[in-house]
């Protein structure tokens, strides 16, 4: 992923319309569900990047046929619930997380073994947290450092039992992981968040014909016997990559930008709530569910903002936004104070470290704490060299700051390929309209 990316200074608003890309989301989970299906499953508007590719490989080594029809269009063979077979080799997970976490739940009940590994980011990120419940349930998994880090075997154990599991943080793929493994598992499974993570897999479950009985923040599953896949499975756009182009349109004068296909599962706009409680002038049209998931097109144009305070009790809902949150802060009035936010220490690098070490570069504004950040708006940005970390959302948050700035080059800036290879040509169409 080596190569720096120049950003330059925009020098007129962006308007005109985009289609976002599938959200990453839902396309590891259509892949992973349809894989576990009764019939040939379509998928649509995939997100056809190095993340969402590493669980099609990972299922086609695990002996799911699935064939690739256009840039974006797939369709998994599902050979059901116990189809799977054992691998022939080690697993490789890539940078995913998602994969890496989820794949784990759906196998550590099967009759064979299995072994992931995942590149130097995902070596480094904890794995304890998915597989201490797992192993309450009966699983055997071994790995480095008492079963913390990669590399990890899942080893062929008895009949996994269901659990009552209080989770000590907001994590969609924790919860997930015991979802699924709650599947394969007697009796009931029983998962409780603190605070409501995104429910993808929840609303994909339930397009499966899996019931789900949930109560406030818990969410009870029973083994399940059949798994009723839909012919189509049509992705929405990913809102995590739509907030890009919501920030720059915000913050560079002269603006409209109509984004098209656009996933608002409310596990999921925080943004919208966030940019808005900022002032940002944003409007959802058009709107429609596509399965389970609700979907519109978001009409935004630049706006003042204003700073604003939000902690804890959102983040599970905006977590991967705060990079470009942290840029619409740098332009907005007065004082941003984000707290609760200490899972970003754990993602594809530290997240609240990057942001503050090379935000900075651009304009000395932003003070980090333990899990958050302290942002003082109307900050002046000048040219700087910063770095990616390898983490596409530092990269993409960067260059938003740099067109909204006074530019910006940015190392390794290919690794937003982990989740939106069209982003800078996408920001090149906006900057010749």
């Amino acid at each position: 992923m080596g190569g720096n990316k120049t950003v330059d200074s925009l020098k007129h608003g962006i308007c005109g319309e985009i289609f976002i890309p599938g959200d990453k989301s839902i396309s590891h989970r259509s892949v992973m569900f349809s894989s576990l299906g009764d019939r040939a499953v379509r998928i649509r508007n995939f997100l056809n990047a190095q993340d969402c590719m590493s669980t099609v490989a990972c299922m086609r080594s695990l002996g799911i046929q699935i064939d690739q029809i256009g840039p974006t269009e797939f369709i998994v063979h599902g050979k059901g619930l116990h189809g799977l077979q054992e691998p022939q080799c080690i697993v490789d997970a890539g940078n995913s997380g998602t994969t890496l976490r989820l794949m784990m739940g759906i196998l550590a009940p099967q009759p064979f073994l299995t072994t992931f590994t995942g590149d130097a980011s995902l070596h480094k990120r904890p794995m304890g947290r998915v597989i201490k419940p797992l192993s309450a349930m009966g699983a055997h998994i071994v790995g480095r450092e008492s079963a913390k880090f990669l590399p990890v075997t899942l080893i062929p154990t008895q009949k996994l039992k269901g659990i009552d599991y209080q989770m000590p943080m907001a994590s969609a793929q924790v919860k997930s992981a015991i979802l699924l493994a709650g599947m394969y598992a007697d009796g009931e499974t029983r998962v409780t968040e603190p605070y409501t993570s995104r429910d993808h897999t929840e609303k994909m479950l339930e397009t499966f014909g899996v019931a789900l009985d949930k109560e406030g923040t818990s969410i009870t599953i029973k083994a399940v016997d059949s798994f009723h896949a839909p012919e189509l499975i049509e992705v929405p756009g990913d809102i995590s990559s739509a907030a890009f182009w919501l920030v720059a349109a915000s913050i560079i004068s002269g603006s409209e930008l109509t984004l098209r296909n656009v996933g608002v599962n409310p596990t999921r706009t925080g943004i919208l709530d966030i940019l808005i409680d900022m002032g940002a002038d944003i409007t959802l049209i058009n709107k429609r569910f596509s399965g389970k998931e609700p979907v519109a097109d978001i009409v935004v144009k630049s706006a003042a903002l204003h700073g604003t305070t939000f902690g804890a009790e959102i983040i599970p809902r905006l977590v991967d936004e705060i990079p470009v949150i942290a840029v619409a802060a740098m332009f907005a009035e007065g004082e941003t104070v984000i707290t609760g936010a200490g899972e970003l220490r754990v993602k594809e690098t530290d997240r609240l470290q990057a942001i503050t070490t090379e935000f900075n570069k651009l304009a000395d504004c932003i003070i980090a704490a333990e899990d958050g950040l302290t942002i003082k708006g109307s900050a002046k940005l000048k040219a700087a060299s910063c770095l990616s970390y390898h983490d596409h959302r530092i990269a993409m948050a960067l260059a938003i700051a740099g067109a909204a700035g006074a530019g910006v080059t940015i190392d390794n800036a290919e690794c937003v390929n982990i989740s939106y290879p069209e982003f800078y040509a996408t920001l090149e169409t906006l900057r010749n309209r």
